[in-house]
């Protein structure tokens, strides 16, 4: 009996997953491997009382054939995963074989799309997210000291940067460091440059977009860290005063490690979402200057021509690279709850 209750509780559950996660993570892998068929021309020679003219056309009936017999598209395996456009096999070699040093050979890889992409996602990861672990936990450790009258105010206008989207966020920022805005006009004023522009550099657009991601991560963090300061036992916090332990020691020994549970899921959210960043792309306009996974995803889909293989194999590469980062994350989550079990 438990065990039909159970199989009748999970059943729901098991099947969105596989409705939701698993059918289209396969149909997106089948995708993957078959490209669009090519167009089939066929020649018709027309003759009128002048002369005889030769026509090209498409052969639609030939096209509709073939895709009665391969309705996926014609089978290539690996070979989108290969190109230039994803791991470009071939360019990397060639790159690898020249007489270069190796801070060389990274700078050759970053003008590769699929590698420019990476480059710029694992940098804003791995920037934002400890940065905003960081200052979140500050902020919440600071507004948990002062008056309780003035927390509920604090905590809301904390919380201003999660509400607004993040493309509405991005393109505010956006307008304020232009040329005309606030923040771009101070530069230029303060450099004496009037023809000084932020979104010209490269160097200086990632620096926009880091800080832009921090700004809009750091909510989520203060208010969870913030919620988890209120079940820090005061017990243990009254005893070590009484021991003459400092605030530091305090911060240390007690709250962070009662925290680390919440430290660990907030790292694995933001690793997550940071992981995907596309909306800040598109609202600074910084496509020239940082490509994501995401925005490839998105550039194969639009336009004129939609590039569904190309686009699926980004979907799978991106996919790879997330279990890759969280791995870690998962694993040491995995290895504590075995060692409490």
């Amino acid at each position: 009996m438990k065990h039909k209750t159970f199989f009748w509780f999970i059943l729901p559950t098991f099947l969105a997953m596989l409705i939701f996660i698993f059918l289209p993570l396969i149909s997106i892998f089948l995708q993957s491997i078959h490209t669009p068929h090519e167009n089939v021309l066929m020649t018709v020679e027309n003759c009128d009382p002048f002369g005889c003219k030769k026509v090209t056309s498409i052969d639609h009936d030939a096209i509709n054939d073939l895709k009665k017999t391969e309705p996926l598209g014609k089978f290539v395996g690996l070979d989108i995963y290969f190109d230039r456009g994803h791991l470009a096999i071939e360019n990397v070699k060639m790159l690898w074989k020249k007489d270069n040093s190796f801070f060389q050979f990274i700078k050759a890889l970053s003008d590769l799309p699929f590698y420019k992409a990476i480059f710029f996602t694992l940098t804003f990861t791995f920037t934002v997210t400890p940065i905003m672990l960081v200052l979140g936990f500050l902020i919440a450790l600071s507004v948990n000291t002062i008056s309780k009258k003035l927390r509920g105010m604090i905590i809301f206008f904390s919380l201003l940067p999660m509400i607004v989207t993040p493309l509405i966020g991005s393109i505010i920022l956006f307008w304020m460091i232009d040329s005309r805005g606030i923040i771009g006009n101070l530069i230029q004023w303060l450099l004496s440059d009037p023809d000084l522009s932020l979104k010209a550099s490269t160097s200086l657009t990632w620096i926009m977009l880091i800080v832009y991601g921090v700004w809009h991560a750091i909510p989520f963090s203060f208010i969870v860290f913030y919620a988890g300061l209120q079940t820090v036992p005061k017990d243990q916090l009254e005893s070590a005063k009484i021991d003459g332990a400092n605030k530091f020691e305090e911060v240390i020994y007690i709250i962070i490690p009662h925290l680390m549970p919440l430290i660990t899921f907030v790292a694995l959210m933001q690793l997550m979402d940071n992981f995907r960043v596309f909306e800040p792309i598109v609202g600074f306009s910084a496509e020239a200057h940082a490509t994501s996974l995401s925005w490839i995803i998105f550039n194969d889909l639009g336009g004129e021509t939609r590039q569904l293989s190309a686009a699926a194999t980004s979907s799978i590469l991106t996919i790879i690279g997330v279990i890759i980062l969280l791995s870690p994350v998962l694993l040491r989550t995995w290895k504590d709850f075995k060692f409490k079990k």
